[in-house]
């Protein structure tokens, strides 16, 4: 029997604009994990958070309650800032996720985005995942204030950074300097090249994209469409003559 030569398979490179103040990149997040759980390549992609910021002219420093940020920056009463947060928490739900904009301190996130940045350059693409992971629980189930180095040192502890090397006094080290500034800046740069207004923000490719916390089947056909393009099926050339049946007719 004749083995036919294959090609290799190629990687799907999945890259994520998010912000860890925004709680509908905590819900997408969910929802795509869910998706990537249940495709057929899920070791063949290679998922990448990138940075956003939504209020980058947020104070840097101690947050404050996102109820009353929220209201102030959009100029409404605490009433619909209320309702609006009631439906965010009951879909958030719907992905086991516990909202309590009760303790949400608004703050500004570009920290928080190094701390991302450096989790995958000393701990890969594992590291990264569960470091943004932690991030978001922090800052929208427990209302650690993630504005302030002690939070977020709290945080890197919590995703694992002492098995990368760094412990609580390398973490904290790492916040007061300024590396992996380039890296978040990049990010954000990108993003305004590709038109982001909003995120999150999923990127597969660089060929196909989707915005918004879509339901699950939308970020599975994403992954599809971008497997087929990234890996087509080979055809073979073989007997020109070799008979074959069509959709509605076979020839004998």
């Amino acid at each position: 029997m004749t083995t036919l030569p294959t090609a290799p398979t190629r990687t799907l490179t999945v890259e994520v604009w998010s912000d860890i103040a925004c709680p509908w990149c905590y819900i997408g997040k969910r929802r795509f994990a869910q998706a990537l759980e249940q495709f057929d390549h899920r070791d063949h992609v290679d998922v990448v958070w990138r940075s956003y910021q939504l209020s980058p002219d947020t104070p840097r420093g101690p947050g404050r309650p996102e109820a009353e940020a929220l209201a102030e920056l959009k100029g409404i009463g605490r009433d619909q800032v209320d309702r609006m947060f009631a439906h965010v928490t009951a879909v958030a739900a719907e992905v086991g996720l516990a909202y309590d904009f009760g303790t949400v301190l608004a703050f500004n996130s570009y920290d928080a985005h190094r701390l991302t940045h450096l989790a995958r350059e000393v701990g890969g693409a594992a590291l990264a995942e569960r470091t943004l992971e932690a991030l978001f629980s922090a800052h929208f189930e427990r209302g650690a204030d993630l504005g302030t180095d002690a939070g977020l040192v709290t945080v890197a502890r919590e995703a694992g950074f002492g098995a990368a090397g760094l412990d609580d006094a390398a973490v904290a080290a790492f916040l007061a300097g300024s590396a992996q500034s380039d890296a978040v800046d990049e990010d954000l740069a990108q993003a305004r090249a590709l038109g982001v207004t909003g995120v999150p923000f999923f990127v597969v490719d660089r060929r196909y994209a989707v915005s918004g916390a879509q339901p699950s089947d939308v970020f599975t056909q994403l992954l599809e469409t971008g497997w087929r393009e990234a890996n087509p099926l080979q055809t073979i050339a073989g007997d020109p003559d070799a008979h074959a049946c069509a959709d509605d007719s076979c020839a004998i």
